[in-house]
């Protein structure tokens, strides 16, 4: 009889109504034979079509997934699971009240609304999340290590027992009340989106994780759960929030609560932060190095330190009500949000990973982001913006989004710095003049302003050291070819003649000095007369003679000077003439070392217009400098220079003067004309940086023939985009004080040879002031022009001529009898003359009839004759 039994329940089938449930038992790989995680067999091990009560007792771990099976009636025939796993089914009910050995049990994303696992003593592994529960006995699975039942439909949960549980997620329930206490050993609890209005923690000490928010939790205490790594409780109704202690915690978020301020001192984990939508004043991140992220956006914040913080890569503290901010040191910031608050300025130069910035919609009058990166920019809602500072690849851009704004005197530049934005490369030496033939050392003289040619292959530019002889290079990383350039290559020669870096295999700063050795014998002197001061009637004018030695010889000889003694008497010379015969001055020198230069400066005292003869506005001073000996100069021309200084009335003190006057003649083409630019500080404060800024009009000069004279303050010259060229005066600090706070920059350059009779040539420069908007100077026009059009004044000053320009009638007013008025246009050719009868001291000419351009008028008086150029418009 015992072995009919057996018999007949060996050969029992187990009953199970829903024919997808069978199937999945029958005809798919749902059992674990061997415990490696692996389900590689059916349940239907004789492949009967049935399923034995021998088959289900045989199965100590199942997985029945993803079937649209509506019962599981025959699981409870599984009597000896010890892992079951049912989940993405349709079923409401899941019978496992005789699975008394189950130890994981998975049965999520089901309809079920009903689950009994009291008895279940054994259960290790409960998830019931995502299903129906209303209700959930757990207390006396005291075994029980991770508990998951999120998405459900729960009130309460009492957990008192479980002593063993080290996981808790219940989120997206209902609770109001949960039992916690003897939670000794849990480590991980996740309650967000229940209806909590209170939480007791303090007893679990074991704590690394409490999330929490989407409750109405209004009082918080985790001050001594000294193992707490993450605390996530947003969305709840916190005013306070004490942290005292947590060292271990490396992420906060405490998003929309009530909380008007946090104090993270000790948090020196602390990996990420937000809090977002409270009411904090002020927030302290000093120490917390180890900080990546930190959103606190929408609070009350005035003051907000993230000093040192050099592992910071996300910062967004928009809508606040923050005036300054301090990004300088946060070395791996790529995104830094900051609108809506009332910053003034903003500078993010040298932060190389910085992509993303958002800065709209503060008071902003100062931007700077010169960082090397091309940038994703937002700075709409700042009207008041006056200075940007960029990379030069982003100016076209960013000058785009200043337009589509709408800023007016929005100035954008690079010259916030003068090397490159983000990470860079120098390339720095001094220049020496190898005077004594053995080589450069520190005993011979320094070369100054010495032209380098920079290339990396693609992007070429020029660089033209001070008058130190000491050069700065900023490169980024690439193969860089430095070739020094001569202006008379016939008379040195340069070691090394060329130098190759490669960044960043080599080291910066890298450093190689120049030699520049005198080859053959070349004599070979040059002067300059620049006016430091316009020349204006009755006031006193200052100039100073610059004569430099271009040769490789040493030179000893005299320079002279005339000046037209009848306008001006001189006041003072320094130093004083060795001889002085009338208007004309002698000064010696001797041992002029090759590429020394030496200076005079002198001041004149000028006529008034009511003194004889007259100095009045318009006219033209000259003054002839020559340095000797002219015999055996290579280059004769340039020992003689001929000043022509018109004279105004009205002061501009930021001009550009072209020393030759405003007319050469067709002999002067091809060779050099010589530029002064002037500046004055007339703000408020010194000014810490002046750029000279000068476009060179390809079609009219030669820009690889410029070279840097002369300046009142130690300035680099660099060229770039072929016919850019700026003269920088880094830290120049120049006051703001009448007395000292005038600069200025002379150079010369060649005219192309191309041009011809007739033609001009303009020029005009940009003054940056620091972070102003820049002084536009006058455009300085010059005309090629014969000699027979630009006869020397005689009259001095005695005939007053205007409008000019003139578009119709010009007024001749002499304090002589007229006698003749003669038009002649740029090429001498007589247009137009006027004889004029009767004692008559003023008369009109109507030019209306003429073309626009440039023309000149011939006056002849009883007293003499006077020839002035007019603008015809």
């Amino acid at each position: 009889m015992a072995f009919l039994v057996v018999s007949f329940s060996q050969a029992q089938n187990v009953y199970i109504p829903d024919v997808i449930f069978k199937y999945a038992l029958v005809d798919t790989n749902c059992v674990d034979t061997d415990d490696d995680g692996i389900y590689d067999s059916d349940v239907d091990t004789n492949n009967d079509g049935e399923i034995q009560v021998l088959e289900a007792e045989a199965v100590l771990d199942l997985k029945i997934y993803a079937i649209p099976a509506n019962n599981v009636q025959g699981i409870e025939a599984f009597v000896n699971l010890k892992r079951l796993s049912c989940n993405e089914t349709l079923i409401t009910n899941l019978n496992v009240t005789e699975l008394s050995d189950l130890e994981y049990l998975d049965c999520s994303n089901n309809q079920l609304n009903y689950l009994n696992v009291s008895e279940l003593s054994d259960l290790e592994y409960l998830d019931c999340s995502n299903n129906q529960l209303n209700y959930l006995d757990v207390i006396d699975l005291a075994n029980l290590i991770t508990l998951n039942c999120t998405d459900n439909q729960l009130i309460t949960l009492d957990l008192s027992n479980l002593s063993n549980l080290i996981t808790l997620s219940s989120n997206n329930n209902s609770i109001n009340t949960l039992v916690i206490d003897g939670l000794v050993n849990v480590e991980e609890i996740n309650l967000y989106g229940n209806n909590l209005s209170s939480l007791d923690v303090t007893e679990l000490i074991n704590l690394t994780q409490l999330n929490c928010y989407g409750n109405q939790i209004n009082t918080l205490n985790v001050s001594g759960l000294t193992s707490l790594e993450t605390l996530l409780i947003e969305s709840n109704q916190l005013t306070t929030l004490d942290l005292s202690g947590l060292s271990n915690l490396k992420i906060l978020d405490c998003d929309y609560n009530d909380l008007n301020s946090l104090d993270l001192s000790g948090l020196t984990n602390l990996v990420k932060f937000s809090c977002d939508n409270n009411e904090i004043n002020s927030l302290d991140f000093n120490g917390l190095v180890n900080v990546d992220y930190i959103d606190c956006r929408s609070n009350q914040l005035n003051t907000l330190n993230v000093n040192g913080l050099l592992n910071l890569g996300f910062l967004n503290c928009e809508n606040n009500q923050l005036n300054t901010l301090d990004v300088s040191d946060l070395a791996s910031l790529a995104t830094l949000e900051c609108s809506f608050n009332q910053l003034t300025t903003l500078n993010i130069n040298g932060l190389t990973d910085l992509v993303i910035l958002d800065c709209s919609v503060n008071e902003l009058t100062t931007l700077f982001i010169k960082n090397g990166q091309e940038n994703i920019l937002n700075f709409a809602g700042n009207p008041n913006l006056e200075y940007i500072c960029v990379d030069e690849s982003e100016l076209d851009n960013v000058q785009y989004l200043v337009d589509q704004e709408g800023v007016a005197n929005c100035v954008v530049n690079s010259y916030c710095s003068f090397v490159p934005g983000g990470d860079y490369f120098t390339i720095q030496g001094e220049n020496k003049l190898d005077i004594d033939a053995n080589g450069c050392n520190t005993n011979d003289p320094i070369f100054p302003s010495l032209k380098y040619n920079i290339t990396d292959g693609s992007v070429a530019g020029t660089s033209i050291s001070n008058a130190s002889g000491n050069y700065f290079i900023p490169v980024q990383a690439s193969s860089h070819t430095i070739t020094p350039i001569i202006e008379n290559p016939t008379y040195f020669t340069v070691s090394p003649s060329s130098l190759v870096v490669n960044f960043p295999t080599e080291a910066s700063p890298y450093n190689q000095n120049f030699c520049v050795v005198p080859n053959g014998t070349h004599n070979d002197l040059e002067i300059t007369i620049l006016p430091i001061d316009q020349a204006r009637p009755g006031f006193d004018t200052n100039y100073k003679i610059i004569y430099k030695n271009k040769g490789n010889t040493e030179l000893s000889g005299s320079v002279d000077l005339m000046f037209q003694g009848n306008v001006m008497d001189m006041t003072s010379a320094n130093p004083i003439a060795d001889s002085q015969i009338l208007n004309e001055l002698s000064w010696n020198f001797s041992n002029l070392l090759p590429f020394e230069s030496r200076e005079i400066v002198f001041t004149m005292n000028l006529n008034t217009p009511t003194d004889t003869p007259p100095l009045n506005g318009d006219d033209v001073l000259i003054f002839t400098a020559t340095v000797n000996p002219v015999s055996g100069d290579e280059m004769p021309d340039d020992n003689e220079f001929i000043l022509n200084q018109t004279v105004v009335n009205s002061f501009d003190p930021n001009d550009k003067t072209c020393l030759e006057g405003k007319v050469i003649t067709p002999e002067q083409v091809g060779a050099f004309v010589h530029y002064m630019i002037r500046f004055e500080n007339t703000g408020t404060a010194d000014a810490l940086n002046i750029v000279v800024k000068d476009d060179i009009d390809l079609t009219k000069y030669d820009v690889s023939s410029l070279i840097p004279l002369n300046g009142s303050h130690e300035f680099v010259t660099r060229i770039k985009e072929d016919n850019i060229v700026e003269f920088i005066f880094e830290n120049i600090n120049l006051p703001f004080d009448d007395a000292t706070n005038d600069g200025y920059v002379l150079f010369k350059i060649k005219t192309l040879e191309s041009l011809t009779l007739g033609d001009t040539f303009s020029n005009d420069a940009e003054i940056y002031f620091d972070y102003n908007a820049p002084i536009i100077t006058n455009d300085e026009l010059t005309t090629v022009a014969e000699n027979l059009s630009i006869e020397e004044s005689i009259l001095q000053t005695v005939v007053k001529i205007y409008p000019n320009p003139v578009s119709g009638n010009l007024t001749i007013d002499s304090k002589h009898i007229l006698e003749t008025i003669s038009i002649f246009d740029v090429n001498g050719r007589q247009l137009q003359t006027l004889v004029l009868c009767g004692n008559t001291n003023k008369s009109k000419v109507n030019l209306s009839r003429f073309s626009k351009g440039v023309y000149f008028v011939k006056i002849r008086t009883e007293a003499g004759i006077q020839t002035s150029k007019i603008i015809k418009e």
